[in-house]
């Protein structure tokens, strides 16, 4: 922990830096490692087997649904319904989607929260889209804002699934916040 402290010297205040390294653990959880030699983050021991499937199987249902978006904004824009007069340049806006495959391929949690924000701009594209466009494009727009509402909740989902490492606290102690706030 990296705290600025003020030092007196003859009588003047001056701010220093002073680095101080605190180990975190619990009784009941173990370290968590920063990450392996082959850039994954490390998911075993932190977590019991049960939930490591749960948290592999979302894995797999965000790559599943951000391929499927990808492949909707590329199909969309490029043969099934592309803008009149277009030269299929819109078909890009799905490149910043490409570049969360391999963060999420690796377990990157940065990746899953920055997906989660970045997901309301397809959002906000197909409600716009669905309320303007008609036809086939009014309906691929519905198409797009299921797929980021799903996107965005399997997500959050991964990412509560992977900070859940402590146990749940006990039903009769109260903590030092609620006490502060009945008082």
């Amino acid at each position: 922990m990296l705290a600025m402290m003020p030092a007196m010297r003859d009588g003047t205040a001056r701010v220093g830096l002073r680095c101080e390294i605190f180990e975190m653990t619990t009784p009941t959880s173990t370290p968590i490692a920063p990450e392996n030699d082959g850039g994954t983050e490390t998911l075993v021991g932190q977590h019991p087997s049960e939930r490591l499937m749960r948290i592999d199987r979302m894995r797999l249902l965000n790559v599943a649904l951000l391929l499927a978006l990808i492949c909707l904004g590329l199909a969309w824009e490029l043969w099934l319904a592309p803008l009149k007069g277009g030269s299929g340049a819109l078909a890009l806006k799905v490149l910043p989607l490409t570049l969360a495959i391999a963060g999420m391929l690796k377990h990157k949690l940065y990746t899953y929260r920055w997906v989660s924000l970045l997901i309301w701009l397809y959002f906000t594209e197909g409600v716009m889209r669905a309320a303007s466009d008609t036809g086939l494009s009014q309906i691929l727009a519905g198409i797009e804002v299921t797929l980021s509402v799903a996107l965005f909740t399997a997500c959050a989902v991964y990412v509560r699934l992977r900070l859940r490492v402590l146990p749940p606290k006990e039903k009769g102690g109260r903590s030092t916040a609620k006490a502060d706030q009945t008082a």
